[in-house]
């Protein structure tokens, strides 16, 4: 497998980012792994999972927030994102490999009582890691995020909550040779981002090298019953429908993606009963527009939980 190491200069002197660089090789192709580690190394654990096409920089404004709670922060960069390793050829990239390659992280660093934080691909990724490691999670809290089997809806699939504005994305990130990570984020959030945190998403991906990534995902999600993934998907729904740990969902205001799949996942998962699920106000990148609101739930989730 061919890939990729972003240069570390492209990620000197970013805004609010000081977090030291920290190393996992994920599988036996050479893959490595980068994560923020913050916090005290006996807390425990939060993993903050992003998604497409960001990276930990996402969660910059959380991480502090919940580090200074006592609690160690996890913030991982998904193999092709960030500061980790980018193999080259979209055919590289699967559902199931991104999967491994964060259970391999995870014990790799041996965590255990983990409060899961996920957005977006963190949620595709981030759900199937509850289901299938269930005894070292304590507790979850997904923003903007959902577990799709391509079930059919009316005849037609329910893949998210906008399917046609999926379609659209998903059209876009695989023949559009504009594709700009910043411009992304920045249309994804409620707020306007500035030219440095512009340049800080732009820094991963020096040219079309290092997108393949970023490319693959929308293609991945099983939006059809003949989808590879399925199967895992809905095995993995079959144990979060016993999942009876603390569950909450922290949805935002203004994402046409993801909008009322915060309802199906209250509905399902045992654990969601009797919890705060009231939604924050911003766009599809909600950390960017409600971090600091999203980071003191999430210490006192993980506090609670872990007491």
């Amino acid at each position: 497998m061919d890939f990729l190491d972003t240069p570390a200069e492209r990620f000197a002197d970013l805004p609010d980012y000081p977090f030291e660089a920290h190393f996992v090789e994920v599988d036996d192709c050479g893959l490595r792994m980068h994560f923020v580690d913050e916090g005290p190394r006996d807390g425990a654990p939060v993993l903050m999972l992003h998604g497409e096409p960001s990276w930990s920089y996402l969660y910059r404004s959380m991480i502090p927030v919940v580090s200074a709670a006592g609690l160690r922060v996890i913030a991982p960069d998904l193999i092709g994102f960030g500061r980790s390793s980018k193999p080259t050829r979209i055919e590289d990239y699967s559902y199931a490999r991104h999967v491994a390659w964060l259970r391999a992280l995870i014990e790799a660093l041996d965590l255990e009582q983990i409060t899961l934080f996920a957005q977006d691909w963190g949620a595709l990724t981030g759900l199937r890691l509850l289901a299938e490691m269930e005894p070292r999670f304590s507790a979850a809290m997904i923003g903007n995020g959902a577990l799709p089997t391509g079930t059919p809806a009316n005849g037609r699939f329910k893949v998210l909550g906008n399917a046609a504005a999926f379609l659209a994305w998903r059209t876009f990130a695989k023949y559009s040779p504009w594709f700009v990570a910043s411009s992304i984020v920045n249309r994804g959030s409620a707020r306007e981002l500035s030219d440095a945190e512009r340049a800080a998403y732009d820094a991963p991906f020096p040219d079309g090298r290092y997108l393949a990534g970023a490319r693959a995902f929308p293609a991945l999600v099983p939006i059809s019953s003949k989808n590879v993934a399925v199967p895992d998907n809905r095995s993995a729904w079959q144990k979060l429908e016993n999942f009876h740990k603390p569950f909450v969902t922290a949805f935002s205001t203004g994402d046409p993606i993801t909008r009322g799949m915060d309802r199906a996942l209250q509905k399902r998962i045992p654990g969601a009963r009797g919890q705060d699920h009231s939604r924050v106000r911003g766009g599809h990148f909600l950390q960017e527009d409600a971090g600091a609101e999203l980071a003191t739930r999430l210490a006192e989730l993980a506090r609670s939980s872990n007491a």
